[in-house]
């Protein structure tokens, strides 16, 4: 057997895609993968979207019809003015501004130190923040809350403000790791040249890795913003007071409140965003998620 040959080789020999039967079968089997995977993955939103233009009787007698009483573009209207969609839209970008600066300012930080940097105890940090990865988030729900409740050092409480979703935030090892993990793989020789004409670890950190580590800084970026829009329970024990949470927390409290047409309109303007950002960056997201690519100079 040639090497070409076991290269070559999958289910199906060479001999057998010669076969017109053979490639046609296979070509409608993959079309059918294809075909079921945009139906279970685009179908919700879909269906979301043209229920959010229906009208709430429509949506209950015939919810797989496409608008039998007209399309109806005041729902979102509604939804986003006498809802209160838009200003709970508002606290949801202040939530998720800071939640992803902070994880970015960490997670380049830190792995900026523990891969450029590289000081004794690099490896001794590292495993101890890898060994963070291995605790339920749910284990350290409380100590946390009790951090938040009184803040050591400072004797003052975080409750109903902003930074109680910040702080907690930055703290993500996956980000520290992630891009400590792509920081390894660029050129050393560029830091030793940047150190010979006289850099140091802060414009080192600004001018040279920085701009060579775009693609990871752009998924930090996607994760955190992505991760706090949705983020649910945090939010709701650090934030009690209504007029200042998120939709993901509202959301559930505008239910009992508005007509179902109206609240799938409000669900509509929350997923909003985070596709629309998704769809924007998902080459940068994608070639960046498998940290297959250090800048070579």
């Amino acid at each position: 057997m040639s090497e070409v040959d076991s290269i070559e080789r999958g289910l199906l020999s060479t001999f057998d895609w010669r076969q017109a039967r053979t490639r046609w079968s296979m070509r409608l089997a993959q079309g059918g993968v294809l075909v079921l995977l945009l139906v279970t993955g685009l179908g919700p939103i879909l269906w979301l979207a043209k229920a959010a233009t229906s009208d709430t009787q429509d949506t209950l007698r015939t919810p797989m019809s496409l608008w039998p009483s007209g399309f109806d573009m005041e729902n979102l209207s509604i939804a986003w003015n006498r809802a209160d969609i838009s200003k709970y839209f508002v606290n949801t970008l202040w939530v998720t501004l800071g939640a992803c600066l902070a994880q970015l300012l960490v997670a380049t930080t830190g792995g900026f130190v523990l891969s450029v940097l590289r000081p004794r105890y690099a490896r001794v940090v590292t495993a101890a923040v890898l060994s963070t990865l291995f605790i339920p988030g749910i284990v350290v729900l409380v100590p946390l809350f009790l951090t938040v409740l009184d803040l050591p050092l400072f004797g003052t409480s975080l409750l109903n403000s902003y930074w109680a979703i910040w702080l907690p935030a930055g703290a993500n090892a996956f980000n520290v790791l992630l891009v400590k993990r792509f920081m390894d793989n660029l050129p050393r020789e560029v830091f030793e040249a940047a150190r010979v004409d006289g850099a140091g670890p802060f414009r080192l950190l600004w001018y040279v890795v920085l701009p060579m580590s775009r693609p990871i800084v752009g998924v930090v970026a996607i994760f955190g913003v992505l991760n706090a829009w949705k983020d649910f329970l945090w939010p709701l024990i650090v934030l009690p007071d209504p007029d200042i949470q998120p939709l993901s927390v509202r959301l559930p409290t505008i239910r009992e409140t508005v007509e179902l047409d109206i609240f799938l309109a409000a669900l509509l303007i929350s997923m909003a965003l985070p596709i629309v950002i998704f769809l924007v960056f998902q080459r940068l997201f994608l070639r960046g998620a498998g940290l297959g690519g250090a800048v070579k100079g």
